[in-house]
């Protein structure tokens, strides 16, 4: 590489490790290469070909060529319920949860990275993708550290939590007294699942190799289409520029002809060059920290920096952005923000305050946390006592260790893992899934709306006229991938949710405080169209507070009896906001709308 020349790296996908291992033990293949290459055969005697119409399809916006194309080599729920001997519901969480982890920049897009929840099946995986997608099904997450006094904490926080393992040990309110001291952070993450790809790539490129008489690695060759599947597990990043295609920054495929069949290359040589220029997905020299507030550092946690913008007393209690609670921090890097350790505050995030395509939100307790933007992807783990709002998300959803939690959320596809006495307002394309170990999960059809949801949904496809918060999937109850997992569990499936009873539905309201002119069609109510037993149970509670009001214009009161019958109301409500703390909230975001207009 010259002085002048822009250095080039090969950042992993974190995405496929955080969104995509599945809880099922068929598709744990733990010998390596022995067992996905006679699968692999099976899928291709499944297989497919897609037509690609690209003139009608809006996959024609980057990475894309004009007019028609076929693509071979695709198996969809039946080919692949059928090669892996699973039931068509987990054949097509499969194919559903690779279509959630496929990248959808950066180069040639699969079509399934792209397609509709209604168009899944017909477009159906590629075979080297949906392989590596298996593949990568035997990655362990990495173990948390341990407490130094476990048994003395053992004896605060029995160990017949529904909170497994290390969180048996730990309660949500406790790890927020932790704070990530015990827990592995998003640095130490990261550079475990670069090390575990760079331990496996040698099988990887033998799983995508050309077919050859034997298995020698010194004779396997890799063509430029089969090292373009590469992309689910790594994107290249440029200083300066934009997202390239993997061929396009490999030395031996760069300069090949459009119009000729580029020449295969040795796959040790492709090994040699991805281990040279591999790094982990936050690994970049333009990383910025915005903000960690009161948060102490940790070993495996130099990526972040501290900072005090904490300058009033009533900081201390609560706030939102732009400055952030007291314990807020959020970090942009390589598009992905945390919102972490909020405690008893109230947080809004709009789409101009958040520059990521995913969040995390995480150890917040006793909060309130909106984050009204359009998104790829978010995480919800380790909160209690809280309600979050999240805007469109398009791609995936994940809540775990989570309890007593309320999450409202528009998204593709939900995952839900290890909660307990949780509600779940969900719009979503896609069945969720719910695993691990869990108690009293209840859901409910989608309840609340805000002025940019229409265009924030259409941006990351999320189709409004589908909603699939009735049809939950439950797995198993025991992630092979996660060592949080019960250690005297079984394989049982887990305990899935019931639906929230009509009567305690109710519509949520998002704060107004925040809104701005926007050139933009306003949302004005839910898009998500309500099931009959609910919309009609708002229609009745809507009639009953008609009736009261009514009934208090007929009354014929006279004037101190009004003023004493008001002053009763105002007392009851007044006891309710501090019994239920929504009193804490109206001032937090009374303090952001003050903080947000530059009022003292």
């Amino acid at each position: 590489m010259t002085e002048n020349e822009a250095p080039m790296f090969l950042h992993l996908r974190r995405e496929p490790f955080e969104y995509g291992l599945l809880p099922l033990p068929h598709l744990m293949f733990t010998d390596g290469t022995a067992t996905l290459k006679p699968v692999k055969e099976k899928f291709l005697q499944n297989s497919f070909t897609y037509v690609v119409n690209n003139n009608n399809n809006d996959n024609n916006a980057e990475g894309f060529l004009e007019g028609s194309r076929s693509l071979g080599r695709r198996v969809n729920t039946a080919g692949i319920a059928e090669s892996l001997q699973l039931s068509e519901d987990h054949a097509r969480v499969v194919l559903d949860t690779l279509a959630s982890v496929l990248p959808d920049y950066g180069g040639p897009v699969d079509p399934l990275a792209r397609a509709s929840s209604d168009d899944v099946e017909s477009v159906g995986a590629d075979v080297d993708d949906l392989v590596l997608f298996l593949y990568i099904q035997t990655y362990k997450k990495l173990v948390p550290r341990t407490h130094k006094d476990a048994a003395s904490v053992a004896d605060v926080w029995p160990s017949t939590s529904a909170f497994d393992g290390f969180l048996a040990t730990l309660s949500p309110l406790q790890l927020v007294r932790s704070g990530r001291r015990f827990m592995p952070s998003q640095a130490d993450e990261e550079a475990h699942q670069l090390s575990y790809v760079q331990k496996h790539l040698p099988n990887i490129l033998a799983l995508l190799a050309e077919p050859s008489e034997d298995d020698n690695s010194e004779t396997q060759v890799l063509s430029l289409e089969r090292f373009e599947h590469l992309g689910l597990l790594l994107h290249v990043g440029e200083r300066g520029t934009k997202d390239t295609s993997l061929s396009q920054a490999a030395p031996f495929f760069a300069n090949s002809d459009p119009d000729m069949p580029a020449v295969p290359v040795p796959i040790t040589q492709v090994l040699d060059w991805v281990l040279e220029h591999i790094c982990a997905a936050s690994e970049h020299p333009f990383e910025k920290v915005l903000g960690r507030e009161n948060v102490s550092p940790t070993a495996g946690d130099v990526d972040f920096a501290n900072f005090d913008s904490c300058t009033g007393s009533s900081r201390d209690q609560c706030g939102a952005f732009p400055n952030g609670p007291a314990q807020q921090m959020e970090v942009l890097h390589q598009k992905l923000t945390f919102v972490e350790g909020v405690n008893k505050a109230s947080v809004v995030k709009q789409a101009s305050d958040i520059q990521a395509s995913s969040v995390k939100v995480l150890n917040c307790h006793d909060s309130m946390i909106y984050v009204l933007a359009p998104l790829n992807y978010a995480t919800v783990n380790g909160c209690s006592d809280a309600t979050i709002v999240l805007g469109a998300v398009g791609k995936a959803v994940r809540v775990e260790h989570c309890e007593r939690v309320n999450v409202i959320v528009a998204t593709m596809q939900a995952s839900i893992a290890n909660c307990r006495e949780c509600i779940f307002f969900l719009g979503v394309n896609k069945r969720p899934i719910i695993s691990g170990n869990n108690h009293n999960l209840q859901v409910a059809p989608y309840n609340t709306f805000y002025r940019d949801l229409e265009i924030h949904l259409a941006q990351v496809r999320v189709d409004p006229t589908i909603n699939m918060w009735d049809k939950s999937l439950a797995l198993g109850m025991v992630d092979p991938h996660d060592s949080l997992s019960h250690p005297a569990g079984s394989d049982g499936q887990a305990e899935s949710a019931s639906f929230l009873h009509p009567d305690r539905f109710l519509n949520f309201v998002i704060p107004k405080w925040f809104e701005v002119e926007s050139p933009h069609q306003q949302t004005k109510q839910n898009p998500f169209i309500l099931p009959k037993p609910y919309m009609a149970g708002q229609q009745q509670k809507s009639n009953a507070l008609e009736d009261m009001r009514q009934c208090l214009r007929n009354s014929h009161l006279e004037d101190n009896k009004k003023q004493e019958l008001a002053g009763a109301i105002h007392s009851h409500f007044k006891e309710w906001l501090y019994a239920s703390g929504n009193i804490r909230q109206l001032y937090c975001l009374q303090n952001t709308e003050l903080d947000s207009t530059g009022i003292d």
